[in-house]
């Protein structure tokens, strides 16, 4: 083989491993030596291979589990409570050089601000004001990832789980008001005579 006719191969193979695309959801940064450079856009895109590389970023609302976390309330009662948290990257640049594990740090401070919300209320609040819960708990997260270009859409208490003597005698105190409600609501048939 001719020498021009290698080089040109391997001219075409240089050019074909630096392509790139990137997709309308997402936002690459580009790295040359190590050193971030530029956010490439969506579309196709070339990069200098071995000379620089590109690090994707998912810009849509993206969905994380708070696993559940034991919680004892102002009350003394313990509890296991889970949720999700949504949020979007605002900010690429940020999101990748401000923190090493954006997904793992906003996990870590959903949880340790679960536990920290629902251990200052009592268990009837919890229960009533999931709504509430939620948004105090955003608040929390939303103050610390501000600095990283992340948008904390919102936070949602998903399930609360009992202990299962406390799930009883909330069982047993529904029972007796509702047989205390159909007792009052018998009476006055009762004193006319009619049924």
């Amino acid at each position: 083989m001719a020498p021009p006719f290698i080089l040109s191969i391997m001219l075409i193979l240089f050019l074909l491993a630096g392509i790139r695309v990137v997709f309308e959801y997402k936002r690459a940064l580009k790295f040359r030596f190590g050193k971030y450079v530029k956010t490439l856009q969506p579309g196709f895109r070339w990069i200098i291979p071995i000379v620089e590389s590109i690090q994707v970023v998912d810009i849509r609302v993206i969905t994380i589990n708070i696993v559940s976390q034991e919680v004892m309330t102002e009350d003394n009662v313990p509890c296991s409570i889970d949720g999700v948290v949504f949020f979007k990257i605002n900010d690429p640049e940020k999101a990748v050089l401000e923190v090493e594990e954006y997904r793992f740090a906003i996990t870590q401070l959903a949880q340790a601000a679960l536990r920290d919300v629902c251990g200052k209320v009592e268990l009837d609040t919890i229960l009533s004001k999931r709504e509430e819960m939620g948004k105090n708990i955003k608040a929390i997260v939303e103050l610390e990832t501000k600095e990283w270009g992340i948008e904390i859409i919102d936070v949602k208490i998903k399930d609360i789980q009992l202990p299962e003597n406390m799930k009883r005698m909330m069982a047993n105190q529904a029972e007796a008001e509702k047989v205390q409600k159909g007792t009052n609501y018998l009476g006055p048939c009762r004193r006319t005579g009619r049924r």
